[in-house]
């Protein structure tokens, strides 16, 4: 299979602007400053790109939500803050092929008409803040941003703006309001930044794997793109996977890829040859995946249909040795500690999710205690601000489904099933 992604990532100096540009980088820029924004935006509809952040909302659309009047002020923003749990891609990206994400946001802003760009990156990146620094700096240098780039009439400039390890800053309202000096808590919406974004201006925010699609698709062509993986999810996507497998890391594989074949044959299979317990198949916010399901295709629409999703792509598998029990409250955990805490349901009931997870565990939980999981989760589901309750929800949902046994085990035998 043609990688579009991960094409340079293992050369020397991979992350410089002379090993991009002896690949072929910066060549579709060139053309697309060629071609009308209007057609550019046509021609990302056309490829059927899904956002590869986890909601998987058409790109092209997105970008056609942004009015046309050229006398207002456009900004492009690149989600970077890759804060999901077992998500490690976009920082594969960022460290190594720079210049990618660069020209992809560079092209994208040309089609909407966006003057200045920023890349909000993850604060715990530290090298990657770095990284992409020196790599801006690069293409300034060589002419790509700045005044009129390449000698057409497009102007451009690009900002690195570092977060501060907050995870509800990869919420797109959030991330706003962070960047804009703000505490990072979701808006109202609507309306939707496409109206009222950055600045209150029109604004689009895509992932960085995202928009590392684009100068493949404006280089090779809509119909190359839709002419890889499903129909409705076409494109390759960055699997990261991590957890109980022989061979950890991120690999690159058409959408639709069989859960099987990315453990077993990309990633070596089970550690020790044991068995698997549990596969988490887009980042922590999504329902498990238990054994039976190893020969669902990867993609947005197959997952959603079994009631949990793509997310971001991160897959961490759980052999037979893991407590779920444990798996639950450290996940819990961790949702409660990132609640931004502006919604009632979500800042008291991930916490006290956490405070009964963490009582069955230690083993001082009570019989009704599943009963009470159960409807606090009722409680948060559906009335939260943003999706972050959600996710804590669904995730919980997933291992008292499947593994209710464990749960009551441990309340009455007040230790491990395992």
């Amino acid at each position: 299979m043609e990688k579009m992604l991960l094409n340079n990532v293992d050369k020397p100096n991979s992350e410089k602007i002379s090993t991009y540009i002896s690949g072929g980088g910066y060549k579709s820029l060139e053309a697309a400053l060629k071609k009308e924004p209007e057609k550019l935006i046509e021609t990302v509809k056309a490829s059927g790109l899904r956002g590869r952040g986890g909601a998987g909302f058409p790109t092209g659309l997105k970008w056609s939500f942004i009015p046309k009047d050229p006398t207002l002020a456009k900004y492009l923003v690149c989600n970077a803050d890759e804060g999901e749990p077992g998500t490690f891609k976009d920082r594969v990206i960022i460290e190594k092929d720079p210049h990618l994400l660069i020209e992809g946001m560079i092209i994208s802003s040309y089609a909407i008409g966006g003057a200045t760009s920023y890349i909000y990156i993850r604060g715990e990146f530290v090298q990657g803040t770095k990284i992409l620094e020196e790599a801006i700096k690069e293409a300034y240098e060589k002419g790509y941003l700045g005044k009129n780039i390449l000698g057409s009439k497009f102007s451009h400039d690009m900002h690195v703006h570092r977060g501060f390890g907050a995870y509800i800053c990869g919420e797109e309202t959030a991330l706003l309001e962070s960047l804009e000096g703000l505490r990072g808590q979701p808006r109202k919406k609507p309306p939707f930044p496409a109206l009222a974004g950055l600045y209150a201006k029109p604004t689009v925010i895509n992932n960085v794997e995202t928009l590392s699609c684009i100068p493949a698709i404006v280089s090779k062509g809509a119909d190359w793109f839709k002419g890889i993986g499903p129909e409705k999810s076409p494109g390759t996507k960055l699997f990261c996977v991590s957890g109980h497998v022989e061979k950890p890391g991120t690999v690159e594989l058409p959408m639709g890829t069989p859960l099987r074949e990315i453990i077993y044959d990309h990633c070596g299979g089970i550690k020790g040859g044991k068995k698997i317990k549990a596969i988490v198949p887009g980042g922590v916010s999504a329902p498990i995946l238990m054994p039976s399901y190893l020969d669902i295709a990867m993609d947005f629409d197959t997952l959603a249909a079994k009631k949990t999703m793509l997310g971001s792509g991160a897959i961490v598998v759980m052999d037979e040795t893991t407590c779920m029990v444990k798996v639950a409250y450290i996940v819990n955990r961790f949702f409660s500690h990132e609640s931004c805490g502006k919604c009632t349901p979500c800042r008291e009931g991930t916490a006290w999710l956490t405070q009964v997870l963490k009582r069955i565990e230690y083993g001082k939980g009570k019989k009704s205690d599943i009963k009470l999981l159960d409807e606090v989760c009722d409680n948060i589901f559906g009335n939260t601000f943003c999706p972050l309750g959600d996710g804590a929800v669904m995730a919980l949902r997933g291992f008292l489904h499947n593994f209710r046994d464990e749960f009551e085990y441990h309340i009455e035998r007040k230790e491990c099933m395992v």
